[in-house]
């Protein structure tokens, strides 16, 4: 706004920037500083200078450091949402959902995706070393329990996908992931991939539930 000034009182004529300043109350301040500035670099003098300077220099000051707030704030609201935005991260609902629907696998691949993508490779490996010992250790108590219980035993795989994801949610996710701001990630792919892993493993055991339940018939 003062180069704009400046440069409109440098086409301006002596009697015209001596309207400005012996009527300086009339003009915008900007206004009549620059005119003011004009007449003195011409080499004119202008007898009350100090006390139009006196008058005028504060209004123009707090009316810059207004606009420099107004600017500053305009800035703060434009950079905030990436701020609070954050990372692309699977939520904590569909990791346990996930868990329930498929396996506690998925929900845990899932969450370790998250820790890689907020570049905590070691925490994301101390994960899936406890989904590897939580998978074997359920592994075998289903099989006690096969034993044990026969067909009745089958909810006991429910109760471990259960566990899985009290553990997700309440241990690894408060500790690994922590109180941050992140941007849910889609769940769509990761629907579609377990779709043809789960659908792919079902496909290929199917021979080995078929000769399991012959070798059961009397």
């Amino acid at each position: 706004m003062a180069e704009d000034y400046a440069a409109k009182m440098g086409r301006k004529t002596d009697a015209e920037l001596r309207q400005y300043v012996d009527h300086y109350s009339d003009y915008q301040e900007e206004a009549v500083l620059a005119a003011l500035d004009e007449l003195e670099r011409r080499g004119q003098e202008v007898a009350a200078a100090g006390a139009i300077r006196t008058d005028v220099q504060p209004v123009v000051a707090q009316r810059a450091a207004e606009a420099a707030t107004i600017r500053a704030a305009e800035v703060a609201a434009v950079a905030e949402p990436e701020q609070v935005a954050g990372p692309e991260l699977y939520s904590p609902a569909t990791i346990a959902i996930f868990s329930v629907m498929f396996s506690f696998l998925a929900g845990g691949i899932l969450l370790a995706i998250n820790l890689f993508k907020l570049d905590k490779q070691s925490k994301a490996l101390r994960l899936l070393l406890f989904v590897v010992l939580y998978l074997l250790g359920s592994s075998y108590l289903l099989q006690w329990a096969v034993l044990q219980f026969g067909e009745s035993a089958k909810w006991i795989s429910a109760a471990v996908n259960l566990g899985a994801v009290v553990a997700y949610l309440w241990f690894f996710w408060p500790r690994y992931v922590g109180q941050r701001s992140y941007l849910s990630r889609g769940w769509l792919p990761a629907l579609v991939v377990c779709l043809l892993v789960f659908g792919a493993l079902y496909w290929l055991m199917l021979p080995l539930m078929g000769q399991m339940s012959g070798a059961t018939l009397p």
